[in-house]
Order: C-alpha cells, then sequence, then structure tokens
C-alpha cells in the first residue's frame, strides 16, 4: 500500500505493526539459545525491512506474494531453530490477511497456527491448553479485526459515494432551478415588453397615422408627424425583435407547430405512441401566445407520459376565424377532474395551465373519467391584425 494513500489511523497501525515485529523479533534474537536462532531472527528482520521499504512490494500484488513467501520462510526457519519465534505468528497473520486473497489468505493464517503449535511441540514444552488455544486464538482475533475493518471500509466506501452522489444531485437540481428560473424570467419579460411596449408603440402609429391623414397637405406639422410615426415604427419592431430573442428555445428554431411535432417525437423508454395534428391556416401569434400554448402542450403531455398510463396520444393544434385552439387526447386511465388535488410531488399542474389560458383571455377545459382517457382543450382568441 502507497504510504502517501494512509489515513492517519492507518499510518498508526501500520507503525504499530512495524514496531510489533522488531519487538517480538529482538524477543527471539534475546531469548534463543543458540546462535543460528539469533542469526534466523536478524534474517527474518532483514526480509521483513527490505519488504517494507521496497516500492514494487507496495505496487505489485505478485511481487507482495513473493516477499510474503520469503517471509514466511525465514520465519519457519527461525521456528525450527528456536521456539521463540512463534510468537512472530501474530504480526504473520495480519500481514497474511492483508496482502493476500481471502480465498488464499484463510488457508494460510491456519497453516501457519499450526506450524507455531508444532514447532513449540517439536522443542520439547511441556504441553498445556495455552499451546493450542494461544495461536489459534490470535488467528482468529487478527481474522475478526481484519474482516471488521474491511467491512467498515465498505461502509465507509459506500457512504462516501452517496455523499456524492447527494452532492452531485444537488447541484443538478440547482442548475435545473436556474435553468427554469431564467427561462421563466424570460418568457416574463418577453410578456411584458409584447403586452406594454409593443401594444403601447403600436398604439402610437396608429394614432399618429389617424393624425398625419386628418392634418392639411401644407401643414408644417406633418414632417414632424411623419418622422415621430417612422421613429414609433422603427421602435415596435426593435421591441418584437427583443419578444423573438426572449422566446423559449423551442420556438427559437421554428414555428410552434415544429415545436408541438417535436414535442410528439418517439423517446426511449416511453412506450407512447404520440401524433401531432394542425389544422387550418396557420397565422403568425404573438409571442406571449406561443409560449403558452407550448408549455400548456408540454405540461399536458408530461402528465400523460408520467401518469396517464397511455398508450396513444394526439395534440391537434387548430386554426379558427378568430380563435386558435389546442387539444391533448390520450387514451390513458384518466381520473375524475372534481377531486383534483396536488400531486405527491407538489405539482399544480392544471391549475397552472388554466393560469395561463385565462392570462390572455383564453379558456381551458378537462374532460376525463376513470377509465376513459382525458381531454385538455385550450382556446385563445386571436388578437386584433390577427387573421387565418
Amino acid at each position: 500500500m502507497d504510504p502517501r494513500s494512509l489515513t492517519p489511523a492507518l499510518r498508526a497501525l501500520r507503525l504499530c505493526l512495524h514496531l510489533l515485529m522488531a519487538g517480538l523479533l529482538a524477543l527471539a534474537a534475546v531469548r534463543a539459545d543458540s546462535a543460528a536462532g539469533v542469526v534466523l531472527a536478524v534474517v527474518t528482520g532483514a526480509v521483513y525491512a527490505a519488504g517494507s521499504a521496497l516500492p514494487s512490494v507496495r505496487d505489485s500484488q505478485r511481487a507482495a506474494a513473493v516477499w510474503l513467501a520469503a517471509l514466511c520462510a525465514s520465519w519457519l526457519a527461525l521456528l525450527w531453530a528456536t521456539p521463540e519465534g512463534l510468537w512472530v505468528a501474530f504480526p504473520l497473520y495480519f500481514l497474511q490477511l492483508h496482502l493476500l486473497p481471502m480465498r488464499w489468505s484463510l488457508p494460510t493464517v491456519g497453516l501457519t497456527a499450526v506450524a507455531a503449535i508444532l514447532s513449540y511441540v517439536r522443542h520439547g514444552a511441556p504441553l498445556n491448553p495455552g499451546v493450542f488455544i494461544g495461536p489459534l486464538l490470535g488467528a482468529a482475533v487478527a481474522v475478526a479485526t481484519v474482516l471488521g475493518y474491511q467491512a467498515l471500509y465498505r461502509e465507509s466506501e459506500r457512504r462516501r459515494r452517496m455523499v456524492e452522489e447527494l452532492i452531485e444531485t444537488r447541484a443538478e437540481l440547482a442548475a435545473a432551478e436556474r435553468h427554469a428560473g431564467t427561462l421563466a424570467e424570460r418568457e416574463r419579460l418577453a410578456r411584458e415588453i409584447h403586452d406594454t411596449l409593443a401594444q403601447g408603440l403600436s398604439s402610437i402609429q396608429l394614432l399618429l397615422r389617424a393624425a398625419e391623414r386628418a392634418l392639411p397637405e401644407d401643414s408644417p406639422a406633418a414632417g414632424h408627424i411623419e418622422r415621430a410615426r417612422r421613429a414609433a415604427q422603427d421602435n415596435l419592431a426593435e421591441a418584437r425583435r427583443f419578444v423573438r430573442a426572449l422566446s423559449p428555445p423551442d420556438l427559437e428554431h421554428g414555428s410552434l407547430a415544429a415545436a408541438l411535432e417535436r414535442l410528439c417525437e418517439p423517446s426511449p423508454g416511453v412506450p407512447l405512441r404520440a401524433r401531432f395534428t394542425l389544422s387550418g391556416t396557420p397565422a403568425e401569434l404573438p409571442t406571449p401566445y406561443e409560449v403558452a400554448l407550448l408549455r400548456i402542450a408540454q405540461s399536458a403531455f408530461a402528465n400523460t407520459v408520467r401518469h396517464a398510463s397511455a398508450a396513444r396520444a394526439e395534440i391537434t393544434l387548430s386554426f379558427m376565424d378568430a380563435s386558435v385552439t389546442l387539444d391533448v387526447v390520450d387514451d390513458g386511465k384518466g381520473f375524475d377532474p372534481t377531486l383534483l388535488a396536488p400531486s405527491p410531488e407538489g405539482g399544480f399542474g392544471l391549475p397552472a395551465m388554466r393560469s395561463r389560458a385565462e392570462s390572455l383571455g383564453g379558456t381551458f377545459t378537462v374532460e376525463s373519467a376513470p377509465g376513459q382517457g382525458t381531454a385538455v382543450a385550450v382556446s385563445l382568441p386571436l388578437p386584433a391584425g390577427v387573421s387565418t
């Protein structure tokens, strides 16, 4: 393991393992009754120190396995020379559990415990329950400690990923709210400019035209009125350009009919089959009308996809002599409009659609019944100067 990736707690555990190994090897060397035991304790310590210092052991599982095999071989030789090497088995348990896969580490820990017991018996030490219980209990403690740590580590990683996902989701929601707020503000500004500046300039232009016709041909005020009328006309065109620039992105690259047709295009994972129909002769509608009709269609269609369990839906845009109508019909499970309540998600889709339609002097109706589908209809009167 790369020391740079260790947390303070893991660095402390790593240092404790080094100190434990050094202390137990020193104890084995001091209490060894032969020079071979001392030499083998030093050799085992040198092998351990070399593996701890080599980068390849930290970076390669194969190199770590080779180093662990060399360390176990030197330890077995130490066991052969002196029974004091028995105590080194305890830090070896942790190394084996850490460096080897679980399917190999558990059998290796068991063999290490058996080797420690046999070594004690071989050197003729008096037999007692502690001879067998000590190595086996140490192995059990090491296994329980490592498995517990791994479980805690997995839980910690799961929580870390969950926190990252929550932070990412929060950022996405914030971005979506900002985008929705921007679109709503653009629509509001477009509606305000159309309903105030554009309508006012249009009225000024009509009044100036009427005044121009009423003046005598040689009136000195005729030139001023003509210039004022042209200025009002130019500013009206500029206001309308602002309204078009503030229109929703769905309307930027085409007409309302084109946007509604794109709304009916198949979507991955949505089995609903939708169709768009245009009736009558299309007329150029003011931007607030197009925005309102598009938003109502999007909201009604979204309700169909989410709640209706419908197989087919149809959106119809009809241009008549004095009005434009929008109908969104589906063959879903329907509902009782008299029992309409806010959705569990906190939505107020139908009231918002009704408010949009009524703000432009139109009507909004919903026809539905359980098991009989749903029909949403919007009718807006065409403004003065717009004809089909």
